[in-house]
């Protein structure tokens, strides 16, 4: 059950390099922001068959606030690297 609920090595590899610099920059900020979408979505998925998995649900409540929290910084230091992240992953822009 945990392995469908974080992602893979292999997904993290893909947007370390899809957001990042160079491979090992897993660092930034972006990709920071992408890893953590990755695994909001996971979740979301498994909680809409799952619907009383509490636990899972404030997992997912906090994963929310901390990607709020580094898109709040992005936001705030380049606006336009903030407006091209949130088209690039397709969340809403609600900050």
């Amino acid at each position: 059950m945990a392995d469908k609920l974080s992602i893979t090595k292999e997904r993290t590899a893909e947007l370390i390099a899809e957001y990042g610099k160079d491979a090992n920059d897993s660092g930034n900020v972006e990709v920071q922001v992408a890893i953590l979408t990755e695994r909001i979505r996971n979740l979301t998925e498994h909680l809409k068959v799952h619907k009383k998995d509490n636990h899972t649900r404030r997992g997912l409540m906090k994963l929310i606030g901390k990607r709020r929290g580094l898109l709040k910084y992005i936001k705030k230091r380049d606006i336009e690297q903030y407006r091209s992240l949130v088209k690039r992953l397709g969340i809403r822009d609600n900050i």
